[in-house]
């Protein structure tokens, strides 16, 4: 009876997680098929609308679903998670578990993350702009006379969107697996009505067919990859999202579904475009009766909104995990729900989206004209995962070699092929994604490296720990009761705040804890692993905290309701000592180009403090500053 009542439970619970990933994980490439198969036949001027093309395109996209999504994502790829965690960043971590720091590879696979991680920036910002344009050009269908407000209500849905971001979304957001559960059946059963009428669309399902259309139209066959990976967009979020939701409950609700949904929707158009070539306008909204095209516009657009809310979601996720493990600098993070620790908001990041959001928008003006921006992103992202995920399934997946190689060989033909259709797209808009990509990667790469310099440069200003001994044998310092935690990158020597501290104070508490914090390669650390004490003599301890990449860095509550044994903390008794730089500028000399030097100066400048980022309260911190030359 227990068993019973454990295994109903337990289905319940992975219902409720697939309904929630609905909602947050397929919104993107749910709403693909608003504009997919349209940009396919008129890519680069347009198709003529007979059978063969029909059912041609149609393959591609079946053929693309399955290969890249279903065997590469949802088989293959989801396999490779860091303790549950997924993502390009989560990957490129685990692909450099057990590699040499400063090696040649291991500067490859951190380069492949990092622009990996970078090109996801430019899909964040594209996903929001061409969804909810997209849904609210059914108006052209709807309500042909409304044509001239599209852009408006568009503007007008983006900057509501994207202000209610400081109030979470941890109310409405109950309502998006829901409401996505409605979009997908509503999906299914209008391409079903369709398919029902014109059943002869199903031969698309033979392979045939995608050979034929590429082969027989040569280069302009070629150039329709460009558009087909339209319908793969948001498969890198199967694999992001899996530490939000688990991977069985995301591979429950692809299989069942999903992926049943969108190929009905999308042989439905060609079902319809076969017998009305005219609905080529938008075979999406012209699949509906008369009746319902009114709500099936309403509905769209919300599936859209939920679309952009998931990337919105998933960019602050991927700054986050980047911050933590030192790709970006520090950014204000402020927890918007009591009860989920994921769901947070980041006002600086998201002013940023939006002003680029809006620049999208007025600049393309169509969903059509974004498309041709959209799929560099998304294939960029996906050759970098299976680069990495071919690394990780020889280091840790213990994969034999020609077994990796074979699936690298068909995995990379796929991606390749499909970036390269796009990569000829620069001209109409592919430069967009490509110029934040590469913005993005000199960021992370510039702050990576300068904070290298910084740390090697308070490395050698360090005195040794005996040093200090010796001069507080003198009895030269008056000791005072209480704590003193010196927080410092260096787990050893002394913290140059300790040294002006002593400068200028001339006392010391009768308690000193060194702390250093060591964000690692993992999501989460276990409460038994977070920390290392040694007890050093004079009243010194040295104390190195771990964090996981995805665990919130909060140092005070750590060390109050984690009892350390040997060094109970008391908080009305701590004081924290944080040290400030001031950078000065080499002009070369130390390690950091001369081009990157004012640029990571800046990127300093807009780094949040230490102590707001470790969660210190203002009362209890001294922040004591001091020049370094970089």
């Amino acid at each position: 009876m227990e068993a019973g009542m454990d295994g109903r439970e337990h289905a319940a619970k992975l219902r409720a997680l697939a309904l929630g990933a609905l909602g947050v994980v397929y919104g993107d490439i749910g709403t693909s098929p608003l504009y997919t198969l349209r940009e396919c036949l008129t890519e680069g001027g347009g198709f003529p609308l007979v059978p063969e093309v029909i059912l041609g395109v149609l393959s591609l996209i079946f053929w693309a679903l399955i290969i890249t999504v279903t065997v590469k994502y949802v088989v293959f790829v989801m396999r490779a998670d860091n303790q549950g965690e997924g993502g390009i960043l989560a990957l490129t971590a685990l692909a450099l578990r057990g590699m040499r720091p400063g090696h040649r590879r291991t500067g490859v696979v951190m380069a492949i993350g990092v622009m990996g991680a970078s090109l996801f920036y430019g899909d964040s910002l594209i996903t929001p702009a061409i969804s909810v344009l997209s849904a609210v050009e059914g108006l052209h269908v709807v309500a042909p006379a409304l044509d001239d407000y599209v852009i408006p209500i568009t503007l007008t849905i983006l900057i509501g969107l994207f202000v209610l971001q400081r109030f979470g979304t941890e109310k409405v957001g109950r309502l998006f697996g829901p409401v996505m559960l409605v979009w997908f059946i509503t999906l299914g059963v209008l391409g079903l009505w369709q398919i029902v009428r014109y059943p002869g669309v199903l031969a698309a399902v033979w392979p045939g067919h995608a050979v034929e259309m590429l082969f027989n139209h040569g280069w302009h066959g070629f150039l329709l990859l460009g558009a087909v990976v339209l319908a793969v967009t948001g498969a890198e979020a199967l694999y992001a999202d899996m530490g939000h939701f688990g991977r069985k409950p995301i591979r429950i609700a692809w299989y069942v579904l999903v992926l049943p949904s969108l190929l009905l929707c999308y042989f439905g158009q060609g079902a319809l475009l076969l017998h009305e070539p005219d609905a080529i306008e938008n075979p999406f909204f012209h699949l509906a009766p008369d009746w319902a095209q009114v709500p099936l516009l309403l509905l769209a657009t919300a599936a859209t909104i939920i679309a952009g809310q998931a990337v919105i979601s998933g960019a602050y996720s991927v700054t986050l995990q980047a911050m933590h493990l030192r790709y970006l600098p520090r950014m204000e993070v402020m927890h918007t729900s009591e009860h989920e620790k994921g769901q947070i908001y980041m006002p600086q990041l998201n002013w940023l989206l939006l002003a680029g959001v809006l620049m999208l928008v007025l600049s393309f003006q169509t969903s059509s004209n974004l498309a041709a921006a959209y799929g560099i992103a998304v294939t960029g992202t996906m050759v970098a995962t299976t680069l990495l995920a071919y690394k990780v399934a020889r280091s840790l997946g213990r994969w034999k070699l020609w077994q990796a190689v074979l699936a690298l060989a068909v995995f990379l033909t796929v991606d390749m092929a499909l970036f390269l259709a796009n990569l000829v797209k620069v001209e109409e808009g592919g430069w967009f994604p490509l110029v934040v990509g590469a913005a993005v990667f000199l960021l992370m790469a510039t702050w990576r490296r300068g904070r290298e310099v910084v740390r090697k440069r308070l490395a050698e200003d360090a005195l040794p720990f005996d040093l200090l001994v010796e001069r507080l044998k003198g009895g030269s310092v008056q000791r005072v009761p209480g704590t003193a935690v010196f927080l410092t990158g260096n787990p050893r020597g002394l913290p140059p705040g300790l040294l002006h501290s002593l400068k200028h104070y001339k006392v010391l508490h009768q308690r000193v804890v060194l702390l250093t914090v060591d964000i690692e390669d993992v999501p989460h650390v276990p409460d038994e692993q977070r920390f290392e004490l040694k007890a050093l003599s004079a009243g010194f301890f040295r104390l190195i905290v771990h964090f996981g990449f995805k665990d919130e860095p909060d140092i005070p509550q750590a060390l109050e309701t984690k009892r350390i044994p040997g060094l109970p903390f008391e908080p009305m008794e701590t004081t924290y000592f944080v040290s400030r730089e001031t950078l000065i500028r080499s002009h070369g000399k130390l390690g950091l180009p001369r081009w990157q030097e004012p640029l990571f100066i800046f990127l300093s400048k807009l780094s949040t403090s230490a102590s707001e980022y470790f969660c210190i309260p203002p009362n209890r911190v001294v922040e004591l500053g001091m020049q370094l030359e970089i």
